[in-house]
């Protein structure tokens, strides 16, 4: 939480029942939870955004922990939703269409920042090129800013899997716009690409 009350005093009061915690947990955290639903393809990512809530909004007074463990939870919750999404669907997931809506949804500035460097439609391309196993850990790690530890109880795997997994994804996203700056840059200068 940037600014306002200290996270524990609205914990605190969203666990006693204040509407105006309840709101101030889900302006923090929505952004996020939304931008992740939306890039793993959920078919209604704003309502999938809003059972999560509603079920950590639920189980909120039996929740121990600090910030960090209270965006784990929320994102294991959203996590699961999404696995639900996807049976209820019986198909393959699939990165969302809707560029504008995109970069509206994506969570924190250095996320807006990271992911406004390339267009909207470059985000999506990279996101379907990743494996979903891959796609769920960059995700996590870099749009919900879980920690490796938070990611693996989120998916249910081991820290050794997911430090594989970022690693993996990360690599191939790494080689994908490299790969893209060099059509770029043969694209703008065919006299150089020539020359090769």
């Amino acid at each position: 939480m940037a600014t306002g009350p200290p996270f524990d005093d609205v914990l605190a009061a969203a666990q006693a029942g204040a509407p105006w915690a309840f709101e101030t947990l889900y302006r923090d955290l929505s952004p996020a939870v939304t931008g992740y639903l939306r890039l793993h393809g959920a078919a209604e990512p704003d309502d999938l955004a809003s059972e999560t809530f509603l079920g950590a909004f639920t189980g909120l007074a039996g929740f121990r922990g600090d910030e960090a463990a209270l965006r784990g939870w929320v994102f294991t919750i959203a996590h699961r939703r999404l696995v639900d999404d996807w049976r209820r669907r019986s198909r393959r997931p699939r990165v969302a269409d809707d560029d504008t809506e995109l970069l509206r949804h994506l969570g924190g500035d250095v996320e807006d920042d990271a992911f406004a460097q390339f267009g909207a439609q470059d985000v999506h391309r990279l996101c379907a090129l990743l494996p979903d196993d891959q796609r769920a850990v960059v995700l996590l790690r870099v749009l919900a800013d879980l920690t490796v530890e938070q990611v693996a109880s989120v998916m249910g795997r081991s820290v050794a899997s997911v430090k594989a997994l970022q690693r993996r994804g990360l690599r191939a996203l790494r080689e994908e716009l490299e790969n893209s700056s060099e059509r770029v840059g043969a694209t703008a200068n065919p006299s150089a690409a020539a020359r090769r």
